[in-house]
């Protein structure tokens, strides 16, 4: 898939983890996270929590966990936690356009 990256503050996530600036970790978009197969009525049991993705931006990858969705962002686009945005483009770049990812 391809979309944007943006960063956002980690913590209590949609997944039910609670999870740091440090975690190398991602947010997908509310669409692709409320359809994804499986998904039902309490989000912390969604089979897309705990999913492995590589994103690439760039020549820089970094992979990352999925723990929690983004409301705001597009169906594709990734909301990185620090750490992992850091991974693929300095913060003051902002959002990140471009970005190819892939479940792992």
């Amino acid at each position: 898939m391809t979309g944007d990256g943006t960063f956002f503050d980690t913590g209590l996530g949609a997944c039910g983890k609670t999870t740091s600036d440090s975690d190398l970790i991602v947010a997908v978009s509310q669409d692709l996270y409320d359809t994804f197969p499986g998904a039902g009525a309490n989000p912390n049991l969604n089979p897309i929590c705990g999913k492995k993705i590589q994103a690439h931006y760039q020549g820089k990858s970094v992979t990352v966990t999925v723990v929690d969705r983004c409301v705001g962002c597009a169906c594709g686009s990734l909301d990185f936690s620090p750490a992992a945005f850091e991974k693929l483009a300095d913060f003051s770049v902002g959002r990140l356009q471009g970005v190819t990812w892939n479940y792992v």
